[in-house]
């Protein structure tokens, strides 16, 4: 069954600091499952990547490398969602809209969600998301 995966969990796979066990065994579940990602995803990854180059915690070349290692992992970007759905979680959890397209992706497909973001954790409670 796919899982819906933010990036508060991929970004530990690449920043050493960030390592942890749970993430680590999301990344071993992706052997084999899917991860289903908003479209929003493609452009907040890379600003993650991009920002921890910017304060001197990876380079040029290990977001390559990262890069290209994620395009070996099956990731689902999904169409764009309905936008009143996504505002309407936002608005009742106090979610950035951002937040909110993982949670509501979630919930419309009915897959679990696998977030290290406390509010996030706990609007899925919330809206009966299962958490990875």
């Amino acid at each position: 069954m796919p899982i819906v995966v933010d990036v508060s969990v991929m970004a530990c796979w690449h920043f050493d600091q960030e390592r942890n066990d749970r993430a680590d065994a999301i990344l071993l579940r992706l052997r084999n499952d899917e991860a289903a990602v908003p479209a929003l995803w493609w452009f907040e990854m890379r600003n993650v990547l991009l920002q921890g180059e910017r304060r001197n915690r990876t380079t040029p070349q290990q977001t390559r490398a990262f890069l290209d290692f994620l395009r070996q992992i099956p990731i689902s970007v999904t169409p764009l969602p309905d936008e009143n759905a996504v505002m309407e979680l936002a608005r009742r959890h106090r979610l950035s809209f951002y937040d909110a397209a993982y949670l509501e992706l979630a919930r419309r497909e009915n897959l679990p969600l696998a977030t290290f973001d406390r509010d996030l954790i706990g609007a899925a409670g919330a809206e009966g998301v299962l958490l990875v």
